[in-house]
């Protein structure tokens, strides 16, 4: 194999070393046996790990082979606001650190120079903003360790009093704290004796700080500064934070009798896309061939409000984005851009409805609609589905089968709703069993129990040989709540012949489950508890959202 997999006509790096007299035979061999304990680390990050030469003079020689300058990066010194240009995920993923600007060239050392897609990916994105790019090269480690320093920095409660002095840090610290916990949303609630900081994780409200009461104000009008609202207002107001590039914020503002509560809502602007079967759903090519690659249809993805449809929309949509294709979005707001989408978002001045009526002159081949909130956009989206377009779209409704009764009350006509209805699909998040601290155990008989009774009651049997539960603990990872990120459980209906038969026919709801049931549907509860004894959630989460 190769010393150093670069393309210049030097001699490898080990090679170089060895002349330069930084380092010996075994050296090499030592790297070499670390390398294949470690796929995917490269030579000279290998030299670094096992300390065998001063790592300043091991730099200088990469950059040399490489044609770029080396830089050392002292995760302890790095105070440089790198995510005001790129975002954590792409620093995290990609292992590029932003570390300087000056004259509006900014300095992005590389853990890897010789990936060009990378590269081109920065350099892109550094001129949507007006800025050029200087590269270095720099080790894979110090990136990670700066990474670390800073997530660590505003990752405990006890850290906003160390800037209390300053209402401005204090404001950073908490978003940014949010961020590095993948919170959803931050509450700031006005209480009699404080201000109460909560942030949503995984669907659930964690207080995560109190501030003095006499602070209060000053908290809150610096929120309303950075929002754009208005500052003498107390009535409520909607505004959008835009300080921080990698995030977009829509902040809410609403009186209550100890001052003006402030939400902000937190949207990733280049969140990783999962996969479908990341998300919870099994069988991702059958699901893709049964519900989504469609036209002349709708689809449908239920649930009530923040139960991922959205997210299962986006999935689903990375999923059919191909050059061939035509794919407009309608939503409201965009809340992850996509490359390839023309993506439209809905203002004050623009509904639902007449921008789905535009979109049909802008031959769509597929037209996501973020929500379908009434009888027009609903009779617009038929229309589309009935004239040659794949239309996708959500609906607050509690599970699949309900998406037939709300189409009703919105009064579109039975047939319509049979000729173009294509699937329904209901989902809920549940949060996964932090494995970094949860218990394994057996299941115990009462467990057993609630396995037997509902696979009796759904006609299904379960299968727990060898399986295992697991009991809540609690650890750093989590914040100390036992679970860690969240998974749907869904329910798939594809709409068979059989049952557009009934729907046309104007049958009733219990008509229509009934010959679902026969067909092979399942309800949410019983994907719900195949998670469970899969080890991914347990039965108090499944509580917490089904009824059973």
């Amino acid at each position: 194999m190769a010393l150093f997999d670069n393309q210049t006509k030097k001699a490898p790096l080990g090679v170089e070393l060895i002349r330069r007299g930084l380092i010996k035979d075994s050296d090499i061999n030592e790297a070499v046996s670390y390398q294949k304990q470690h796929p995917g680390v490269r030579l000279g990050e290998a030299f670094h790990i096992l300390k065998v030469c001063p790592d300043k003079l091991l730099l200088d020689v990469i950059g040399e082979q490489l044609g770029v300058p080396a830089i050392i990066l002292d995760p302890i010194s790095m105070t440089f606001k790198f995510t005001d240009y790129l975002s954590m995920d792409i620093v995290k993923q990609h292992k590029v650190m932003p570390f300087e600007i000056e004259s509006n060239k900014l300095k992005v050392a590389f853990a890897d120079p010789t990936d060009k897609n990378v590269k081109n990916m920065v350099r892109l994105i550094l001129l949507s903003k007006g800025i050029s790019m200087e590269e270095y090269v720099t080790f894979s480690s110090y990136i990670d360790e700066i990474i670390t320093n800073i997530e660590n920095t505003v990752e405990t409660p006890e850290a906003y009093d160390t800037y209390g002095q300053d209402n401005t840090q204090l404001v950073d610290n908490i978003i940014r704290s949010a961020m590095a916990k993948r919170a959803s949303d931050i509450h700031f609630e006005p209480m009699e004796d404080k201000l109460r900081v909560r942030f949503r994780i995984d669907g659930e409200l964690i207080e995560i700080t109190n501030i003095d009461k006499v602070k209060q104000n000053q908290i809150i009008g610096r929120l309303k500064a950075i929002s754009n609202m208005h500052q003498e207002k107390q009535t409520s107001q909607d505004g959008r934070i835009i300080a921080y590039s990698d995030y977009n914020i829509r902040v809410s503002s609403q009186k209550n009798i100890y001052g003006e509560k402030i939400v902000l809502r937190l949207m990733k602007k280049e969140a990783n896309i999962q996969g479908l079967e990341e998300l919870g759903f099994t069988n991702e090519n059958d699901i893709m061939e049964k519900c989504f690659n469609k036209r002349n249809c709708i689809t449908l993805i239920t649930a009530p409000t923040g139960e991922g449809k959205t997210t299962t929309l986006y999935s689903a949509m990375n999923e059919l984005n191909k050059p061939e294709i035509n794919i407009t979005t309608i939503e409201d707001p965009v809340e992850i851009r996509l490359p390839g989408l023309n993506q439209i978002e809905i203002d004050a001045n623009v509904s639902f409805a007449d921008s789905l009526r535009t979109i049909l002159r802008q031959d769509p081949d597929i037209i996501l609609v973020g929500e379908i909130r009434d009888t027009e956009t609903a009779e617009i989206a038929v229309q589309a589905g009935q004239t040659g377009h794949f239309v996708l779209a959500t609906l607050h409704t509690v599970d699949s089968l309900e998406a037939i009764t709300r189409l009703r009350k919105l009064g579109i006509s039975n047939y319509d709703i049979g000729s173009v209805l294509a699937a329904s699909i209901g989902q809920r998040l549940v949060r996964r069993v932090c494995k970094n601290c949860a218990k394994e155990r057996p299941f115990n008989d009462e467990e057993k129990e609630i396995f037997e009774k509902i696979g009796k009651k759904y006609d299904y049997k379960f299968d727990l040989e060898g399986k295992h539960t697991y009991d809540i603990v609690g650890c750093e990872k989590c914040n100390g709540v036992g679970y860690y990120d969240r998974i749907a459980v869904v329910e798939v209906l594809p709409l068979t012949d059989e049952l557009k038969e009934l729907i046309v026919d104007n049958k009733p709801l219990t008509e229509i489950r009934r010959l679902a049931f026969t067909q092979g549907f399942r309800p949410l509860i019983v994907d719900a508890f195949n998670k469970v004894a899969a080890g991914e959630t347990t039965i108090a989460e499944v509580k917490k959202k089904l009824t059973f």
